[in-house]
């Protein structure tokens, strides 16, 4: 018997140790690899699996005004602000933990490093149960809140009420997919959520045309994308059970000295989320007392394009997440200076893929969702208005990023409230007003909004840094 145990217990040594060195080597290299190529390899696997997941968002909007109708895809835009409840969720837990590991990473606080995913399950179990039947007892008043017309509301209602019976599988996934790139594992992350990702875009034409005669259209892509995070969640329980070189899933439990700290940093990444819900619900029904269900339909379409646009930011973010983090954890102030700077130029540059089209052809980005004739065309104008300041947008999210990282919750919590209520709100209120500009003050606010906030983020980024020892290494 003994003859027989001696070679497993030598493999599952050799197999910890190996675990061990995995992590050691991700720690060492986002301590001193060189930030360009260390910005490069953490953020490419990140913005493609992040453009991969925003596709899919995009590709229901895009199947459904192509092979359903023009009034199906303003219920899924309507819907999408209300998915954000899950995704708010989400990120507040995942977020957290993120930040949360990645210092303690840094500091080799291996005590933290083991509460992390318990705790993460544990709330989650606990906040899907109450979004899943909140969200399906209560689906038509929450649309109503966005004012959609009664022919939307309808198709929203189907759409919606299926999205939240998922909510278990697409928190679990998600949140717990920010906590593998916290620990520095950009290209599992993101090939576990293209995978779900790319699956929905599959499943998403087939669907429609099986369902679509039985009159199920709409509801054909809500099933569509709530198999695909199924699967999601199955692969993402199997890397934490056999693959995670940092974390894995221990007794399952709320804790109540880890929950705080996750909290106070995940608030940030919450509200960003949860207030993209409140500001888009205002940008619907201001547009529907100047435009009627038009406006809606083409502000449904400018925004689809103009949440996609934002996930390559998102993925590059993600990037930086890991590595702002632990260098901080480590106390190498310096390296986090480097390393914001060469993300936010990145970022910026990144932005230009979507800036470039959206600013020289509106009206043909417009007509991916839109297939009604002349509508496109008469919304290009107002969204070329909208979308002049986006390329300002790497340096918002990088910063937002920055402080989440550091553990500065207030700041992050900050720099989301004014971008989406404390400047938006008021704009989008009072500019309709302003010289008879109606519909297009709408458009205008959004833009104004982004111009402002620029300012402001970049002064808060040098105050912080300011605040920074110049040079304090911390013991590798």
């Amino acid at each position: 018997k003994k003859e027989k145990e001696e070679p497993l217990k030598k493999t599952r040594a050799k197999a910890k140790k190996s675990t061990m060195e995995k992590a050691i080597d991700t720690r060492t290299k986002l301590l001193t690899k060189n930030p360009f190529s260390l910005m490069l390899e953490l953020s490419i696997p990140a913005i493609l699996g992040m453009v991969v997941v925003g596709l899919y968002n995009m590709m229901d909007s895009i199947f459904i005004g192509q092979m359903v109708g023009a009034a199906q895809m303003g219920a899924v835009s309507v819907s999408y602000p209300f998915t954000l409840i899950n995704a708010g969720s989400a990120a507040m837990l995942g977020v957290g933990s993120a930040s949360v590991l990645s210092r303690a990473i840094g500091k080799k606080d291996e005590g933290t490093i083991k509460k992390i995913m318990g705790n993460l399950v544990a709330m989650v179990i606990l906040l899907s149960v109450i979004y899943t039947i909140i969200g399906m007892v209560f689906t038509r008043q929450l649309l109503s809140l966005a004012g959609a017309s009664d022919n939307i509301l309808n198709y929203a209602e189907k759409y919606l009420r299926i999205v939240f019976a998922g909510s278990l599988f697409v928190n679990f996934f998600q949140s717990a997919n920010m906590v593998i790139r916290g620990e520095g594992q950009l290209k599992k992350a993101m090939s576990i959520i293209a995978s779900g990702a790319i699956l929905n875009i599959i499943l998403d034409p087939i669907f429609i045309t099986i369902l679509k005669p039985y009159g199920m259209g709409i509801e054909a892509a809500a099933f569509a994308t709530i198999l695909s995070q199924f699967v999601q969640a199955v692969i993402t329980l199997w890397y934490f059970r056999k693959k995670s070189p940092n974390v894995k899933i221990g007794r399952i439990r709320i804790d109540g000295e880890l929950l705080p700290q996750v909290l106070s940093v995940g608030v940030s990444a919450l509200l960003m989320q949860i207030l993209t819900l409140v500001q888009q619900t205002v940008i619907y029904r201001v547009a529907a007392n100047y435009g009627g269900e038009t406006s809606q339909i083409l502000l449904g379409a400018a925004l689809r394009f103009w949440n996609f646009s934002f996930v390559p930011l998102w993925g590059i973010s993600q990037g930086f997440q890991p590595a702002a983090g632990t260098n901080y954890g480590a106390k190498d102030y310096d390296r986090v200076k480097t390393l914001t700077k060469v993300f936010v130029i990145a970022a910026t540059v990144l932005s230009l893929i979507f800036y470039i089209p959206a600013e020289l052809f509106p009206a043909k980005v417009l007509s991916m969702f839109i297939t009604t004739p002349g509508v496109a065309a008469s919304g290009a104008t107002n969204f070329r208005i909208m979308f002049s300041t986006y390329v300002l947008q790497g340096s918002f999210m990088i910063a937002v990023t920055l402080f989440q990282s550091l553990g500065k919750a207030n700041k992050a919590t900050w720099l989301v409230l004014f971008r989406q209520i404390i400047l938006f709100i008021p704009l989008c209120v009072l500019l309709p007003m302003i010289g008879g500009m109606g519909i297009r003050g709408v458009w205008l606010a959004i833009a104004l909004t982004d111009a402002i906030l620029v300012v402001i983020t970049i002064s808060m980024m040098i105050s912080e840094f300011r605040k920074m020892p110049s040079t304090v290494m911390a013991k590798r």
